[in-house]
Parts: structure tokens; sequence; C-alpha cells
């Protein structure tokens, strides 16, 4: 009887990925980094370690969105205080930090444990083309 090797943290070999958002649609993109995040691309995935690469993501503010997304959908944050509820409309938050936009639509496919806050620190994205991630970066 074969019976299936886990991995251990010890085993995993990171590498880093360059994707380029300009002109893809949003919500696919996110669904992509989330996978290559959390390593489901991999063969020897395991559910309990973190075995996944790191993404860099390059032009961010150039990605679409499809239907009226830009004008309707809100972000809300609040502190915990009393009438502190804040409202952040996407076309704002592609303006002024696409960052935090990728990294809370990301966030939402990960899990919501203490792994799921290791993984999302993976995620690097940048407004525009340029990154300070080169030497990590093998290009092919």
């Amino acid at each position: 009887m074969k019976f299936t090797k886990m991995k251990n943290k010890a085993d995993i070999q990171r590498s880093w990925v360059l994707i380029d958002a300009k002109d893809q649609i949003f919500g696919r993109l996110i669904t992509k980094v989330a996978t290559i995040l959390r390593g489901k691309d991999k063969v020897y995935w395991t559910p309990t370690i973190d075995c996944g690469d790191y993404v860099v993501i390059i032009n961010a503010s150039q990605a679409k969105f499809t239907g009226n997304k830009m004008e309707a959908k809100n972000y809300y944050t609040h502190s915990g205080h009393f009438g502190s509820t804040k409202t952040h409309k996407m076309s704002d938050m592609l303006e002024n930090s696409p960052e935090k936009l990728y990294k809370l639509a990301t966030r939402g496919m990960l899990p919501k444990t203490k792994l799921g806050k290791e993984i999302i620190k993976k995620l690097k994205v940048y407004k525009g083309d340029t990154h300070p991630h080169t030497a990590q970066i093998k290009e092919l």
C-alpha cells in the first residue's frame, strides 16, 4: 500500500512570480494570484503548510474591471468606535492605493487563520512597472 508523503517547511522551494496586471481583468487576476500564493498549483500542496511562491504584481493601477464596479462597489473600514465607519469607493482606492485594493481582494480568497496572515505577506504590489525585486526574479 502506498501512502502520500506530506511535505514540511524544510522541503519547500519558493520561487518568485512576476505578473503584469496591465489590461487583465481584476477578479481573474486575483484568483490566479491567490492560487499561486497558496501553492495549490504545485504537486506537493499540503493544506497545513505554506508552500506557495512569492508574487510581484506590477502596473496594478491599469487592470480592467467589468460591469459598473468602479462606481458601485464600496469598501468599508471601522475602527471599533461608534460612528467611525468609513466608505471608500473602488475607483478612489485604485487611484490612491491600488496596493491596498489588491491585498484586500486577495486576502478574501485566503484562509482566515494564522496561515492566511503568513501567506498574504508574500504578495508585493506596485502601482507602476518598476519594482525592487529584480534580483529575486529569474528571467526565462
